[in-house]
This record gives structure tokens, C-alpha cells and sequence, in this order.
């Protein structure tokens, strides 16, 4: 084209935009121009938009996207993925749906009418399943049990009748565990679109669940303190939460629903992390070892705790493996590009189990969480029901004393708050409430009161035995348990004891 017809063709392009737009500034330079003329071609597409012509309408707002700033594109990107619905180009309009969103996530877009034409096909419904608030009964049972188990954690802290570490470490176990369940419920429900700082926001403690659960056993076993060498445990959970600082966590809302986003456009579940199959390989690791480490505590210290406590730690321990052996079946599905249905949901349900059952534990029998065992209820007024009169419970309390200092019933290593009621003719529930309110202890410190209070009277009178033949003399199974309980009365080992008879 020679120079002449440039110079028609511009002129009556000027002519044009001065009839649009009124009447034309003095100087209009090459760039307003071009803007102006631009500026047309969006309102030009929107002319065919208008009157159905989408065929037309599609190239003028596909070129619009090369030079437009941010709210101008947001408009061109929204009418394309309605005229490429219109045009039964799911594929197409889903595509431009994920670009429209990764700049201004607004899902309500999705119920559009004009969406109708491509509701039903799969690029579609994964789309609006994925990212539309939904509830479902799955859902609503997880964040129950979440609540639940968050309620259960600050009853346990508060209680002051359990160990100090062991009531922390407990709690921290059920913490997590309701932290996690949130967490699904959240993804399953799609809010973590609605709330983007939900993203993997438990992801973080994924490697926790092992270590809180063996340094508990330990605690409660062997009475353990926890020692600076014991860190190392929780090394892979630093490096983590570093991890996830940097690549996730310090990331703004909008960044991390791009993040989602582009999982979901891949075919992945936008909830789960971008390192999926590592994390679920490591966990399961991790959970397979410290499972194994937890059952030596309770093969070597089965016999040091009261029968009840043993049931309700076995029981706890089985709800543990039942969780790894399905998470390990669940972490191979993942390998295997599967991550729905009843692989899903069963590890979940394990969790949810282990969460109630210790709120269970922590309402009807708090004790067994020192390793002790006494039929309380914490959760409601304590012994409403009682029909133990002031009358009865004096007889009971000399009885006691009876079967106590005559009898040496602590001496039977099998001791337990059900032998004890037996013995007195009672409710298990009655013995609990006659030794509460008597002697302001638990079962376990009563006997463990006698016991002690029997060695020493032994170790003064019989200094040259063993002081394991008096540990098994007076109802210990093993020296360790013991060692502990005559440590707590007395601040010395029976050793030290000893000692400081022999230099009387």
C-alpha cells in the first residue's frame, strides 16, 4: 500500500472516532489514537456479542487480551467463555473460565444462564464440582468430629489430675488429628476457594501423628522425661513446616487459588499438595516406624499398669495400626492415580475414631491418660447418681481399711478397682467414690500409697534383701514402676533409701 492510501485509510479511521466520540481533542497523538480505535474493536465484539454473532465476536476479544490491562481483560475473558459456551466449545470456554478466575475468582460466574448449553459436560462439572460451596454428609460428620475433638483437646489440658507431659502430648495427638479432619472438611466442601489461607493448613504436622503418639506411651510406661537428644524426632516436621512457609503458607489468597487452580485444570484434586505422592510415601513411613516403636513400649510394660488402662491403651494402639495399614493401602492408590471413594474416606474415619474415643476416654475414665485408671466423669457433675449414703460409706471405709492392713490386698499384683469393689460388696463406681472422698486420691495413689509405704517399712526392718524381692513382695511386676512410685513419694530411690538407713 503506497503512501497516499495509508494516509485515506487514517483519515477516515480519525473521521470515524471523532463521530464516536464527540469532538476530538486539538492534538490526538499515535498511541491515543490506537487506543481509541482499540477500545472499538472491544466494543465492537460486544456489538456482536449482543446480537448472537460469537463467531465474530471470539477473534476481536481473543485479540483484546494481548494489550488490555486488567479490568478490561477480566470482561473480554468472561464473554468469551460465554460465547465459546454458546458455541458448544466446552473445552474451549471451561479454559478461558480457569483464566478469567485465576485473576478475579468469583465461582457465582459459573451459574450464568448461558452456561446451559455446557453444563452437563465433564469439562464443566468437574469445573463448578470442584469450585462451588457444596455440602454433603461426609462433610458435616468431619467438622462435627473436628469440633469435638478440638472441645476434647482443652478439656484435657485443663485437667490437672493427668500428668503435665501427658496431657500435653495427648492433646497436641488429638490436636492434629482434629486440625486434619477440618482440613478435609473444608476441601470436601469447597470452601478452601472461599477461605484460601485453609489451603494445606494442616499438611504441616504431617509427620507429628508417630512421634506425639510414642513419646505419650513412653510418658505414661515408664514416666520419662523428655531430654533435648529427643528432638531429633521431630526434625522432619521442622523441615516441613519450613517447607511450607516458604512454598505455600507466605503465599497471598490469590496466589494460592491460582496454585489450586492449576492442579484442578490438570486433573488433580485442587486440596492436596503439589508433592502429594512424596508426602503420603513419607508419612507412611513414618507412621509404620513409630507404630512399631509404641508396640515395644506396650509389650515390655504390660504388666506395670492397671488391667483398664492396659484395655483402653491396646485399644487406642489398634485404632493407630487399623489408621497405618489403611493409610498404606490409601498412599499406594495415590501412586496408582486413584484418590477417591472408600480409600479416601476410610483413613478419616480412623482418625474421626481415634478422636472420639479418647473424648470418650477423657469424659468417663480421664486417668488412664497418667497410665492410672478410676471411673470419673468429668464432662458432668461428679457421682449425680450416687446411692452410696454417709452411713454406707463409713462401713465401706473401715471395711477398707480392713482388707488394706489386715489383708494386704495390695500385695496381688492383679490389684484392680473392680477385685477392691468385690471385696467390699459394692459398685465398682461406689470403691472409686468411697476413696475420692476418704482420701482425696485416685485408686492407683492409694495403692501405690500402701505399697510404698509397706517397702519402706521392709527396707528398715529387712535392709539385706534385694529391693526387687521387696518390690515383688509388696505387688510390683517389675522394679521400673517401682522405682517411679516410691521416687514420687519419697524424692529418693529405694537405692537412696536404703542408704540413708544404713547410715542412721
Amino acid at each position: 500500500m503506497g503512501q497516499f492510501s495509508k494516509n485515506i485509510v487514517f483519515t477516515l479511521l480519525l473521521c470515524y472516532v471523532v463521530c464516536l466520540h464527540g469532538n476530538a481533542p486539538n492534538a490526538i497523538n499515535g498511541k491515543e489514537f490506537y487506543n481509541l480505535t482499540f477500545q472499538d474493536s472491544i466494543e465492537w465484539a460486544d456489538y456482536y456479542y449482543n446480537i448472537h454473532r460469537y463467531e465474530k465476536a471470539i477473534p476481536l476479544y481473543e485479540k483484546s487480551l494481548e494489550e488490555l490491562d486488567t479490568p478490561e481483560k477480566v470482561h473480554s475473558l468472561k464473554k468469551l467463555a460465554l460465547s465459546e459456551a454458546a458455541l458448544h466449545q466446552s473445552k474451549e470456554s471451561v479454559s478461558h473460565i480457569y483464566d478469567y478466575f485465576k485473576i478475579d475468582f468469583q465461582p457465582n460466574f459459573l451459574q450464568h444462564e448461558d452456561f446451559d448449553e455446557i453444563r452437563e459436560t465433564e469439562e464443566f462439572k468437574k469445573l463448578s464440582g470442584s469450585v462451588l460451596p457444596k455440602i454433603s454428609a461426609w462433610s458435616i460428620l468431619y467438622f462435627f468430629v473436628s469440633i469435638i475433638g478440638f472441645y476434647v483437646m482443652f478439656v484435657l489440658l485443663l485437667n490437672k489430675n493427668i500428668d503435665l507431659q501427658a496431657r500435653i502430648l495427648i492433646s497436641l495427638f488429638v490436636f492434629i488429628h482434629s486440625l486434619f479432619i477440618l482440613n478435609i472438611c473444608v476441601n470436601n466442601t469447597n470452601y478452601v476457594f472461599e477461605f484460601p489461607h485453609t489451603y494445606l493448613m494442616s499438611t504441616w504436622s504431617s509427620f507429628l501423628y508417630g512421634p506425639l503418639l510414642f513419646f505419650y506411651f513412653r510418658r505414661v510406661a515408664k514416666s520419662s522425661e523428655f531430654k533435648w537428644t529427643d528432638i531429633w524426632h521431630f526434625l522432619p516436621t521442622v523441615g516441613l513446616l519450613i517447607y511450607m512457609i516458604f512454598f505455600v503458607y507466605a503465599f497471598s489468597g490469590p496466589e494460592k487459588i491460582d496454585q489450586m487452580l492449576t492442579r484442578l485444570q490438570q486433573g488433580l484434586n485442587p486440596g492436596d499438595s503439589t508433592k502429594l505422592t512424596l508426602m503420603v510415601i513419607i508419612k507412611a513411613i513414618s507412621l509404620a516406624i513409630y507404630a512399631y516403636f509404641v508396640h515395644l513400649i506396650i509389650v515390655r510394660n504390660k504388666n506395670g499398669l492397671a488391667k483398664k488402662t492396659r484395655i483402653w491403651q491396646k485399644n487406642m494402639y489398634g485404632i493407630h495400626v487399623s489408621y497405618v495399614v489403611i493409610y498404606l493401602v490409601y498412599g499406594l492408590s495415590i501412586m496408582a492415580g486413584k484418590n477417591s471413594g472408600f480409600l479416601f474416606h476410610a483413613p478419616i474415619v480412623l482418625m474421626s475414631t481415634m478422636v472420639l474415643y479418647i473424648g470418650y476416654a477423657a469424659n468417663v475414665q480421664p486417668n488412664v491418660f497418667s497410665g492410672q485408671y478410676d471411673y470419673t466423669n468429668i464432662l458432668f457433675p461428679k457421682y449425680v447418681k450416687s446411692g452410696l449414703t454417709e452411713s454406707l460409706s463409713q462401713e465401706l471405709k473401715e471395711n477398707l481399711h480392713s482388707i488394706f492392713h489386715h489383708e494386704k490386698l495390695y500385695r496381688r499384683n492383679d490389684i484392680s478397682l473392680d477385685l477392691v469393689a468385690e471385696k467390699l460388696g459394692t459398685t465398682r463406681h461406689n470403691a472409686s467414690q468411697l476413696i475420692n472422698e476418704h482420701f482425696n486420691m485416685s485408686f492407683h495413689e492409694f495403692v501405690n500409697s500402701h505399697r510404698i509405704n509397706d517397702a519402706k517399712e521392709l527396707l528398715e526392718n529387712e535392709n539385706e534383701r534385694n529391693i526387687i524381692d521387696i518390690a515383688y513382695e509388696v505387688g510390683y511386676n517389675n522394679k521400673v514402676s517401682f522405682n517411679k512410685a516410691f521416687k514420687k513419694d519419697t524424692n529418693l530411690t529405694p537405692s537412696q533409701y536404703l542408704g540413708t538407713i544404713k547410715t542412721r
